[in-house]
């Protein structure tokens, strides 16, 4: 996908820490896209099996809630790191310097805020699903095939407390970078102009990516 920011790397502590996580991140969003396509070949087997022998896959309907978590919650953190959830851009766009890192910092703390209380909710929603006395370790299961629903339960707070991570890094980065007067500090999404944003996506489409 190509995102709308850049971002500079150095030797720096934050600049490490940052390519460590985002191989972390890498991998959840690329289970995430194993997930899309898995979906797809179920659906494939379940529309051919109704066709031609007049039975769909069992249990279709469960596969996919147990993979909805994978494909909404794995690459967050991800698309996050890349600057590519719905941002101001035409209102950040327009600061720079500390005013920027200002602005940056006390976003991520409000989104950091909100996804620390996500993984408490989801963390106790997960909770209640799981039980180490009962079969599959899981008290409740779905409606089709009996799948434990625990697992899916538990992806919600693995993925948020990754991007709670992630927020953290970036936090501090725009918190060093507002006492230092940086210009481009390492690790966090650099706001692009549409040119440059839309000369990347062309390069992105045209299978030039490096």
């Amino acid at each position: 996908m190509a995102g709308g920011a850049a971002i500079h790397a150095d030797d720096g502590i934050l600049s490490r820490l940052d390519r460590a996580l985002v191989r972390l991140e890498r991998l959840l969003a690329l289970l995430s896209g194993i997930a899309v396509f898995a979906l797809m070949l179920l659906a494939v087997v379940s529309v051919a099996g109704r066709n031609f022998f007049n039975q769909p896959l069992p249990g279709y309907v469960d596969w996919i809630e147990q993979a909805m978590p994978l494909i909404a919650f794995m690459g967050i953190s991800w698309v996050q790191r890349e600057g590519g959830h719905i941002r101001m851009d035409l209102l950040v766009g327009k600061l720079s310097g500390r005013a920027l890192w200002l602005v940056e910092l006390l976003t991520t703390l409000v989104i950091l805020g909100l996804m620390v209380l996500l993984v408490w909710g989801s963390w106790a929603h997960f909770e209640r699903s799981f039980d180490w006395n009962a079969p599959l370790w899981s008290r409740d299961s779905s409606m089709d095939i009996a799948l434990p629903l625990w697992p899916a339960k538990l992806l919600a707070p693995v993925a948020f407390g990754v991007l709670c991570v992630r927020l953290v890094l970036q936090a501090v980065t725009y918190a060093t970078a507002l006492v230092t007067g940086a210009e481009r500090p390492a690790g966090v999404p650099m706001v692009v102009d549409a040119a440059t944003q839309a000369a990347e996506e062309a390069r992105h489409v045209s299978g030039r990516d490096e």
